[in-house]
């Protein structure tokens, strides 16, 4: 298997679970998408570390696809961000909601991937 193809394989997987995590249902009759991150991160004191774990999946793949050291960082941030505010009583839900880390993190892996690729 080319190089390519790998990366394109890995891409598809990365966008399925980013949509998975945070936005795979919709409220009825509203436009409002969420996933089973602000779903899992509803458990009291165990969830958005859960899903913290879990994103992390996605953090390895960028970096198995050779993604730059300020691109995992910033994954890493956004992680880090979604599991430290995610965590904060009913406030943290909503944030949860709002802050969607894993699709962050697979716009920010595909338009480093994207670039990288037009600048060989």
């Amino acid at each position: 298997m080319s190089q390519w193809k790998d990366v394109e394989r890995r891409l598809a997987r990365v966008r399925t679970f980013a949509g998975l995590m945070d936005d795979k249902f919709a409220l009825p009759g509203t436009r409002i998408r969420f996933g089973l991150d602000t779903l899992v991160g509803l458990l009291p004191g165990v969830g958005d570390a859960a899903t913290a774990v879990v994103g992390l999946w996605l953090i390895g793949e960028a970096f198995r696809m050779k993604a730059s050291t300020g691109v995992l960082i910033r994954m890493c941030g956004n992680v880090l961000i979604d599991a430290t505010l995610g965590a904060v009583p009913i406030a943290g839900d909503l944030f949860d909601w709002y802050w969607k880390s894993n699709r962050r993190n697979a716009v920010l892996l595909e338009k480093h991937l994207q670039k990288r690729v037009a600048d060989p």
